[in-house]
């Protein structure tokens, strides 16, 4: 490397060097490894170690060849290896650094294998491992983990560096070299030294000590209490719901009472509904009737009749568990059980048969029935009774009621109607008149209300409850929490948060401000993350085709916002302060205090409305109640969002077991618990939330049935309508008795009268189709299951039925829209008075309309079936925080392979310095003289001084000169007195093994265009002079002049070099060192100054004292010259003051030797370009040197975390691959989309994303670079530690795939020609979905569709000029544009598609022309922020805009009122938002920003624009720019009016927060994985955010990117309210503002 003339004289000093290259250690860059993932620059794969150098007496074999033996002698201090770990080779780590401490002078011999300077990874020198020799392997000095070094110095002999020295002096500086290999200097670069380090590092580790701390007890979800309690309900935890119920009905029942015979005996007769209290055994009398009505089967079959079987209704699912258990116990006849989990819709009739021939009781949901009989699986005169629990629910259109009224009725022949036995607590669930409401019921059941005659002797057999009325104060009005409102001020526009703002609020005032902001935090905290993100991807995919993949990541972005602010927010522990606990709770926790003040046995349910207070209370008590009460919740089970996993059926069937056995003994409760479920019996029963009917009333009052429980009215104080509510179900409950007591025995059943009649009048314009050949039945009720269940069988169907109501003359009018696949596009019903009804209506005539094309059969089920793409559920992803170790490639394989014979001509690279003033001394260029021909090499770039720099130029020949043996030779000297003089190596010579060598230029270099001979380029003069003369010999007698302008070597110390400046005549070896000197161990005078021997063997060297003293700059010895110069480097003092005969003079000229010093950078960069060349030769490509180098380079171990701090960031490296990964990424995709449009015409959009996915997805990319073996590098066949390995993330090298198809891309920019990326996606993709080999191909895969072709009429002929007009492109094929136009609901205009395809196609190619103009725009943007700002160009609210300004809103063609209403809505609009941004005929470009969200299908037309304008130009890519820059371009100029649009990474705020607004450098952001509270698979990453070593906020989500960012917001959140000193105050901040840490724990590869 060139030396500068400032550069300061180093101490002949191990530490002193080594001080200042360990605190600088992790500032190189490392080297290229292999090909892919082992090609690239990374700091990740291995930690920066250092590696030894052999000593005397040690040798080494190379790794490849067993041949030629030389031996290294190391003079002195251990030798140290030039650093290829790193782009540029310092001085310091390419010249032997130690002090010569007299070792032997003798000549050791290392292998000749690769006489290349510049191969050693890594260093580490005797001094360092704390012993003498250093053959022993070397740790690492923080983890004391080996090291193993790469290649060592290919060929040459180490000869001592003192050689010359008198032999005494030798002898005894071998004699003191024990003695004194501690006595170092104090470090030269004091403030960086190891001490610096060392701290760093404590504190790196203590951080790492506390996190780890804080993530254990993070994950230590479950208490010991919890655990201990779960144990005795363990074997039920792994029970089936089948196994649980069983397990807790062993009861048969053998004594009925006599009230229930009594019924029993009614039933026999005629159809009733058994009307008696909760608990009073209802079920029993079902099972006394079924055991009636299953002995005359029994006899009927045996008497040859037709087979029936019995049905068993219930309300929900886990009734069908709990009373088939309950009928199976107490039954000896076959009995089976349905439910909708089941996919009993899918059955075939057959199948149905099967089991009514099987079985004599079937026990399911009233549904499956109803669907049965709808389909006319079973017919009515198959069932020989209905049994209905909680027969209050029949009716409307409950199933119950239409079973009677579409079935049973309907059945004319009274004998095969079946028997109806209906039970329930209460006939009336509504509030209105109970005589009428019950006959009503009677009607609808066709049934009789019937109760025990005598019902004195009912309460004697069932328990009744004490009744009371607890009055709490009166409540506040729904009102905010500090949470709520910080969630609404900033996400109140998402309108899937207002339910949970109102429920909220609402908790806020009924349960206190704890559980308020508790609903927040399940609602949308941690543990509804991953569902929620499911269901917002499940969306994203229905809707990619309209929508970008910035919206997806904005939606999950917002989404985890919330999360992260929920989930970090630090709740108080639930208390009576102010609002803390409402009044209502108050009263309710001292009631369960009283209760559970001490151990009992006592059971207490208290019943809510809401499904979020079961839960909050439950939570709530177990934080604040008695330790002896043990609280849990009963609620139903829903689908949805909101659903808790405790809500499923079987976790309602654990619940009650755990309540049976104590486990459990306070149950806050929903309706769930009101009916049907069988609860054991209870202590308490609170009605916290009062009942809104008589039959709740009774039936959670029914629950209360031990011997003196209580049953507690909870009323707010002055609340009328509460003191109302409880005075109507006591008078309710009268009015039921005197009914049920007045009522005659022998009355007749009211359901055979007109009343019937009149219920079924109201529906008899309802029209009703039953089909001729099976009798299947279609009603206004069944079109709407009939009509979703076909759709949801098409092959292609990508939408549900889309219903379009319209009013005319007050009546309501509905279109029903069916998918592009289906056979029937649309059908009209109706007018009618409901909208419901004219759904309803539309539906049955499209229903209609299918069964008389075939599409439904005769049972209504579809003849159509779905197949969905075989892979569409396939695991593509990859885990970003796995990474795998890969052989490195540490040379380039044209050394190898052009090593092994003494050549006989040679290629000539010149490097020269386009400035080389700024040197800081004449130089002269050098010459790189290798066996092959080196391809033209780019520029690079050299931080020459502060603020000078100068491009280090590279000149490749195309022809070679011929070489002599002679010639070989004195080139071979000249190259090694390089080594020996400047870099403190010699070698033994062998032109074989030598893989290049080094010559100077002639000074008057002007270039390799002119016609001088190749070989007359060389400084042969020089070269003649080095190869006869070793060093200049100094004489006493030597003029002052010939001392001047020289190159000093030191003869003992390898790390002192000078250049001479001038004879001082005024001073003398015995004078006192002036004072500007740079310092050094000896200083008693210049003399003593001069020499670098130990003590005695100053004492024996004899100098003289009539020698001059020459004005020196010891030369600095530079760490990186492609950066910038370190502080340390800027501020060394380099004066030195010197003596010449303790010095030798180098034979090398200063000019030389001053280029000589560039060396190290200039060859690794070489180095680098070559492998990266031959990476793309692996794949075939041609691609720019400097494109394929910055494709392959990771400068740190987060790289892909381009916003966040980088860790071990690698300076001098140039460029990573970030942003060529992003346009590559880009290409990618529209080059799949394109073979996947032209493959699959007929495929639709779902298809096509799944077979896009597959070939782009990062999985693939990375098994094809395995699979084509890029991940093999030199040395992959090694089978000894001399194999270097490093680790990188699997997603690294996926992303690198994408930056070699950038690079690929842009390496052809200049001329428009793609071929050679779309050559690299075949490549890299390796699928047969795009088997291309340039651009061209595409359009030969493209089969023009037969609507295509088709004679156009004059409206699209028409179309098609109008748009010539306006955008000036003229379609061949008018068809074609009209399918860009043709909305879904009109799936096929006039035998044109709609523009689903066009739109797929065009959203990629629009992806691509604005990816290309953003990144050309903006280079040095890193590719967050390109991402951020390219998502307002290609925005649906952008598009749309665009779309109505070009008028394609227009030119639309759709069905439907909807789609108009909204297109014109929007039109009007963002016309008006025009108008209002334009100021002197000028449009602001942000106008359409100003405007509410549009219709998505206007952004469509764009993009499916776009599409068919590729087509129909015969996919000519210039036409999409064309369209980008004439209507486009102009809205993004400045792209700074967008920056709202972008997505400001919370991780890039935090650090810049901390250090430019709070002066806080002591911070770390970490994350790593938490382990599942019980030691399973782990599932869940979380981050941190420690200032000062203290917790500050974390985060949690399935990835460790994710956790970081919610971590980082949430500080955010908690540390920008604070002023500076309120911060420091906090958190004891005595920082100065140097940038932290921001780390990933085993996190490498992870991009953002």
């Amino acid at each position: 490397m060139a030396a500068i003339s400032e550069s300061a004289a180093y101490d002949a000093d191990l530490w002193d060097l080594q001080s200042a290259i360990v605190d600088t250690e992790k500032t190189q860059p490392r080297p290229m490894s292999i090909d892919l993932e082992d090609l690239f620059f990374d700091c990740s794969d291995v930690p920066m170690q250092r590696n030894e150098i052999p000593t005397s007496g040690s040798s080494l074999r190379t790794p490849e060849t067993g041949s030629d033996e030389i031996r290294a002698v190391q003079k002195g201090d251990e030798a140290h290896d030039l650093r290829h770990d790193y782009n540029m080779d310092t001085v310091e780590s390419l010249i032997d650094l130690g002090k010569q401490e007299g070792e032997e002078a003798q000549a050791m011999h290392t292998p000749m294998h690769d006489h290349d300077m510049f191969m050693t990874d890594s260093w580490m020198t005797t001094e360092q491992l704390g012993s003498k020799e250093a053959k022993a392997i070397p740790k690492d000095p923080e983890s004391q983990t080996p090291i193993y070094g790469h290649d060592k110095f290919a060929a040459g002999t180490l000869r001592e560096p003192g050689e010359g020295k008198p032999e005494e002096v030798e002898a005894v500086q071998k004699a003191e070299e024990a003695q004194h290999a501690s006595e170092d200097s104090e470090p030269e670069f004091e403030e960086g030294g190891a001490t610096q380090k060392s701290q760093a590092t404590e504190r790196k580790r203590e951080y790492k000590r506390k996190f780890d701390k804080w993530a254990r007890q993070h994950a230590k979800i479950i208490t010991d209490e919890e655990i201990r309690l779960r144990k005795p309900a363990a074997a039920d935890e792994s029970l089936s719901i089948h196994e649980l119920m069983r397990k807790d009905q062993q009861n048969i029942i053998t004594d009925p009472r006599e009230y229930q015979l009594e019924l029993f005996e009614r039933a026999k007769k005629q159809n009733i509904i058994a009307v008696l209290d909760t608990g009073s055994g209802k079920t029993l009398i079902a099972v006394l009737l079924l055991r009636y009505i299953i002995d005359q089967e029994l006899e009927d079959r045996a008497a040859g009749k037709k087979h029936r079987t019995a049905f068993f209704l219930v309300d929900s699912v886990a009734l069908v568990f709990q009373q088939f258990e309950v009928l199976n116990t107490n039954l000896d006849q076959p009995i089976a059980r349905f439910c909708g989990d089941m996919n009993t819709d899918l059955w075939a009739k057959e199948t149905w048969q099967t089991h009514l021939k099987e079985h004599m009781v079937i026990v399911c949901t009233a549904e499956i029935l109803y669907q049965c009989l709808m389909h006319s699986f079973i017919g009515i005169d198959q069932i020989n009774l209905l049994i209905f629990d909680e027969a209050h629910h029949a009716k409307k259109n409950h199933a119950y009621a239409r079973i009677i009224k579409d079935f049973y009725v309907t059945e004319h022949d009274r004998s095969k109607r079946p028997r109806v036995f209906g039970m329930t607590a209460s006939p009336v669930d509504v509030r209105s008149d109970f005589t009428q409401a019950a006959k009503d019921l009677e009607t609808m059941l066709h049934c009789q209300i019937a109760t025990t005659a005598d019902l004195a002797l009912l309460r004697t057999s069932v328990s009744r409850p004490n009744e009371s009325i607890a009055e709490y104060q009166a409540l506040l009005h729904p009102y905010e929490t500090d949470l709520c409102r910080e969630l609404r001020t900033r996400y109140g526009d998402m309108e899937s948060l207002a339910k949970t703002f109102k429920h909220a609020k609402e908790a806020a005032s009924e349960l206190g401000e704890w559980c308020a902001d508790q609903v927040l935090l399940f609602a949308m905290g941690e543990k509804q993350a991953n569902k929620l993100e499911r269901k917002v991807e499940k969306d994203y995919v229905k809707n990619q085709d309209t929508r970008p993949i910035e919206m997806l990541d904005e939606e999950l972005k917002r989404l985890r916002e919330i999360q992260d602010i929920v989930l970090n927010w630090e709740c108080p522990e639930p208390t009576e302060r102010q609002n803390g606990l409402s009044p209502k709770v108050l009263v309710l926790r001292r009631y369960l205090e009283l209760i559970f003040e001490r151990p009992t046995d006592a059971r207490c349910i208290v019943f809510v409305d809401k499904r979020y207070s079961a839960r909050l209370l439950s939570e709530l008590f177990a934080r604040i109640g008695s330790p002896h009460l043990r609280p849990g919740k009963l609620v139903g089970a829903r689908n949805g969002l909101s659903d808790d996993a405790d809500s499923s059926v079987r976790q309602q069937i654990l619940t009650l077991n755990k309540f049976r056995k104590g486990i459990l003994n306070c149950l806050f409760a929903t309706s769930i618990a009101e009916e049907g479920l069988d609860i054991p019996e209870c202590n308490l029963v609170i009605r916290f939330d009062l009942y809104r009917t008589l039959i709740q009333y009774i039936q959670s009052r029914g629950r209360a049935r031990h011997a003196e429980s209580k049953y507690i009215h909870m009323v707010e104080k002055g609340n009328r309508w509460h003191i109302q509510s409880v005075r109507d179900v006591r008078k309710g409950e009268e009015v039921m008795r005197l009914f049920c007591e007045s009522l005659p025995a022998d009355r007749l059943l009211q359901g055979n009268g007109h009343n019937l009649d009149a219920t079924l009048d109201k529906e008899k314009n309802l029209r009703v189709f039953v089909d001729p050949t099976s009798g299947a039945k279609l009603t206004y009720a069944s079109s709407l299951v009939i009509l979703a269940h076909f759709v949801s069988c098409l092959p292609e169907a990508s939408s549900p039925p889309n219903y379009m109501v319209s009013v005319e003359h007050g009546q309501y009018t509905c279109e029903v829209v069916l998918p592009e696949t289906s056979p029937i596009h649309s059908a009209s019903g109706r007018p009618s008075s409901k909208k419901s009804l004219a759904r309803r209506s539309a539906a049955f005539e499209a229903c209609l309309l299918l069964r008389q094309g075939g599409h439904l059969d005769e049972n209504l089920l579809s003849t159509h079936h779905r197949h969905l793409p075989a892979m569409r559920n396939a695991h593509l992803a990859l885990n970003m925080n796995k990474s795998s170790n890969y052989d490195m490639r540490i040379k380039p394989l044209i050394w190898q392979e052009t090593r092994g014979s003494s050549p006989t001509s040679l290629y000539v690279t010149i490097f020269s310095l386009d400035k080389p003033e700024n040197l800081g001394r004449t130089s002269q260029p050098m010459a790189l003289l290798t066996r092959t021909r080196m391809p033209e090499f780019p520029s690079v770039l050299l931080h020459l001084h502060v603020d000078r720099t100068s491009n280090l130029n590279f000149d490749s020949s195309k022809d070679s000169f011929s070489v002599s043996k002679d010639d070989l030779e004195k080139l071979n000297a000249f190259t090694l007195r390089i080594y020996k003089d400047v870099y403190n190596k010699k070698f033994e010579v062998n032109n074989a093994a030598m893989s290049y060598w080094f010559a100077p230029i002639s000074k008057d270099y002007q270039g390799l265009t002119g016609r001088r001979a190749l070989r007359h380029l060389l400084d042969w003069k020089t070269i003649d002079y080095v190869y006869e003369n070793e060093f200049w010999e100094w004489r006493i007698d030597a003029p002052a002049h010939e001392l001047e302008n020289r190159y000093l070597v030191d003869r003992w110390d390898g790390g002192r070099r000078f250049w001479s400046l001038k004879v001082l005549p005024h001073l003398g070896p015995d004078d006192p060192v002036p004072h500007d000197a740079a310092s050094h161990k000896y200083m008693a005078s210049i003399l003593d100054y001069s020499v670098s021997l130990f003590p005695k063997a100053r004492k024996k060297a004899v100098w003289r004292h009539d020698q001059p003293v020459i004005h020196a700059h010891r030369i600095l010895h530079r760490l990186n010259w492609l950066d910038e110069l370190t502080e340390k480097e800027v501020n060394v003092n380099n004066v030195a003051y010197v003596c010449p005969e303790p010095l030798l003079f180098s034979a090398l000229p200063t000019a030389v030797a001053a280029m000589a010093y560039l060396i190290p950078s200039a060859i690794t960069r070489v180095e680098s370009y070559l492998i990266a060349l031959e990476t793309c030769d692996t794949l075939g490509l041609t691609i720019r040197p400097d494109l394929a180098l910055e494709a392959i380079t990771k400068d740190s171990d987060n790289t892909e975390e381009h916003r966040q701090e980088q860790i071990h960031l690698q300076r001098g490296m140039g460029k990573n691959y970030e942003r060529l990964e992003f346009i590559g990424d880009c290409f990618l995709k529209m080059a799949t989309s394109i073979s996947i449009f032209c493959l699959c015409p007929q495929n639709d959009e779902y298809e096509y994303h799944v077979r896009r996915m597959l070939m782009i997805c990062n999985k693939n990319l990375l098994e094809v670079a395995i699979g084509i073996k890029l991940l093999e590098g030199k040395g992959v066949n090694k089978v000894d530690n001399q194999v270097y390995k490093h680790q990188l993330g699997d997603k690294t090298v996926a992303d690198v795939c994408e930056a070699l198809i950038g690079a690929a891309l842009l390496s052809h920019t200049s001329t428009g020609n793609m071929d050679m990326a779309v050559k690299a996606v075949t490549v890299l993709v390796s699928s047969p979905d795009h088997d291309v080999a340039q651009w061209a191909d595409y359009y030969k895969l493209y089969t023009k569709p037969a609507y295509l072709l088709t004679q156009a009429s004059a409206v699209q002929t028409n179309l098609a000029a109008q748009i010539e007009r306006k955008l000036g492109y003229r379609f061949k094929y008018p068809r074609l544009l009209m399918s860009a136009f043709v909305h879904p609901s009109l799936p096929n205009f006039g035998g044109i598609p709609c523009y689903q395809r066009l739109e797929f196609l065009g959203d990629s190619l629009l992806d691509m022309v604005s990816v290309n103009f953003i990144f050309n725009k903006y280079p040095d943007r890193d590719p967050q922020w390109l991402t951020e700002h390219k998502m307002a160009m290609v925005s649906n609210k952008f598009l749309s805009a665009l779309a109505v300004r070009l008028g394609f809103h227009k030119h639309l063609r759709f069905s439907g009122s909807i789609v108009e209403s909204q297109t014109r809505d929007y039109a009007q609009e963002i016309g008006e938002a025009e108008a209002e941004h334009t100021k002197d005929n000028i449009v602001a470009p942000d106008y359409w920003t100003a405007t509410r969200n549009p219709p998505k299908w206007l952004a469509d037309t764009i993009e499916s624009y776009l599409g068919a304008v590729f087509v129909d130009s015969e996919f000519y890519f210039s036409e999409i720019e064309r369209f980008f820059d004439e209507h486009i371009r102009w809205f993004f100029e400045d792209m700074s009016i967008y920056d709202t649009f972008a997505n400001n990474h919370p991780v890039t705020h935090l650090h810049n927060h901390l250090i430019l607004s709070l002066g806080c450098s002591n911070y770390k952001l970490m994350a790593s994985p938490v382990p599942n509270a019980a030691g399973t698979e782990i599932k869940h990453q979380v981050a941190v955010v420690m200032v000062h070593g203290e917790v500050v906020a974390s985060g949690t989500a399935a990835s460790s990117k994710n956790a970081k960012v919610k971590a980082s917001e949430r500080a955010l959140e908690l540390l920008k309210p604070l002023a500076p000193f309120e911060f420091r105050e906090r958190w004891g901040c005595d920082c100065d503002g140097e940038a932290g840490e921001v780390e990933g724990i085993e996190d490498v590869g992870t991009a953002i």
